[in-house]
């Protein structure tokens, strides 16, 4: 277990007690221990997007509903069968069928006859094509000059279905229209699909409910007027990682800052479980005798770190734990924490890197994570050959078609700059000193990619 803080500090710990665990095992451990995803009933709205479908959906209508013209034109009976005549011709014009709801009793279509109708309206009972406008021409009008009497039609080639949407021809009635897993994106495809066939509310899987705590006496709101005390940082990391997790699409709650003081942040943490899902931390992860997220976490809350460090650069002492809780009905739940390092860089890695899967995990959505890409180095890059490292850069896509990485500069955990302008995080190897310029290697995609054309 972690340091016992009522001990003392000549009784810490002087290397931690936590085995070094790979990137690639501290991810199977999130994903083993990370809660299966809850299910929820959503009504189909806006706050729809970003959710993943946790049960099939089907169509309570067909689309269209009823049979519909393709285009602007004139409604007509077409049939190779002699006893109709051709659509070459001059036909007179009874009816007009516009794409207005509520009219029911439309004029029955005789062989010989025509309607004027507009792309989307009903074809009137009895008509079997549509003649496009721009095949007609008016051979005369009403006497007051409003409207068409005759049109000529300078075509003999309409085929019976021609220009029309047959009853269901796009979704049928029953269909299944989306299935359990796919997601609402922000492309607008699925929500349109959804609203066309009438689905009122579907089963999805609830997104987490995130909350962000720093932690640390010398921790000050990053907004405060006036200068700096001497000791006092501003709280850079709660901020950023509200945005990020924000930008990632899911709600995320403020939990301000947790003093130091013994019973403080057990106190914080108790009331966090009560209103959030996950709890995200900063800082006191390390091995201080003012380091208390882990005692805290074991000895207070009766809670299982998973892992408390992690071979890799920069993050090493990420800790992800999971918290038995019961909730205000009486339901034994388990809360996950993620406490992340205090350097800010090492804040936002560890976010994108172990927070999002475990995220997604809970979402439904799959496949977890930031996804990978090759890039091609723009300049030489030194690697870690012991710790995997994650150099921040900024990916954007060449003339040719290549996506090629430019380094932020100076990677220094503390260095929160570092991120300044980068969507990507290269994956460089430890079996090699350098990645030259030129060469390939992996990158996490965090954001939008550029075009330099």
């Amino acid at each position: 277990m972690s340091n016992d803080p009522s001990a003392g500090p000549t009784r810490r710990y002087r290397e931690s007690p936590y085995p070094m665990l790979s990137v690639e095992d501290a991810l199977e451990q999130i994903a083993e221990h990370t809660p299966e995803p809850l299910i929820t009933t959503a009504p189909v709205d806006e706050s729809l997007v970003g959710s993943v479908l946790a049960e099939d959906v089907t169509a309570r209508e067909s689309v269209p509903a009823f049979r519909a013209s393709i285009v602007d034109g004139y409604a007509i009976i077409a049939s190779k069968h002699m006893m109709v005549p051709s659509t070459k011709g001059i036909f007179p014009v009874v009816s007009v069928s516009h794409a207005e709801a509520g009219d029911d009793e439309a004029t029955e279509l005789n062989i010989g006859e025509v309607a004027r109708i507009t792309t989307g309206a009903p074809l009137p009972p009895g008509a079997t094509s549509v003649v496009m406008v721009e095949d007609t021409v008016l051979k005369s009008q009403t006497d007051d000059g409003k409207e068409e009497n005759e049109i000529e039609i300078l075509t003999a080639d309409i085929e019976p279905g021609e220009n029309v949407r047959e009853v269901g021809s796009d979704v049928q009635a029953g269909e299944v229209v989306m299935k359990r897993g796919e997601g609402i994106t922000v492309v607008g495809g699925e929500f349109g699909l959804l609203a066309s066939v009438g689905t009122q509310e579907v089963k999805v899987y609830k997104k987490p409910v995130v909350g962000v705590l720093s932690t640390g006496d010398e921790i000050i709101p990053h907004d405060r007027a006036g200068e700096l005390r001497h000791g006092e940082v501003r709280d850079t990391n709660r901020p950023t990682l509200l945005t990020a997790i924000r930008g990632s699409g899911f709600e995320a709650v403020d939990l301000g800052i947790a003093s130091d003081k013994p019973g403080a942040l057990e106190e914080t943490l108790r009331d966090a479980m009560r209103r959030v899902d996950v709890i995200v931390t900063s800082g006191g992860v390390s091995m201080g005798e003012l380091d208390l997220l882990k005692p805290t976490i074991e000895r207070q809350l009766g809670g299982t770190i998973h892992f408390g460090r992690v071979s890799m650069k920069p993050g090493k002492p990420t800790t992800f734990a999971t918290v038995p809780f019961k909730s205000n009905v009486g339901e034994r739940e388990k809360k996950v924490i993620f406490s992340l390092p205090g350097n800010p860089a090492s804040a936002v890695v560890t976010y994108h890197l172990f927070v999002l899967p475990s995220l997604h995990k809970m979402s439904g959505i799959s496949p977890v994570g930031l996804p990978k890409v090759k890039v091609v180095l723009e300049q030489d890059v030194r690697c870690d050959t012991k710790r995997s490292e994650y150099h921040r850069v900024l990916v954007s896509v060449k003339a040719d078609g290549r996506l090629a990485a430019t380094s932020t500069g100076g990677q220094r955990s503390s260095r929160i700059g570092s991120f300044k302008g980068a969507n990507g995080l290269l994956c460089l190897p430890t079996t090699q000193p350098t990645v030259k310029k030129g060469e390939a290697c992996d990158a996490l995609i965090m954001s939008k990619i550029l075009s330099d054309l």
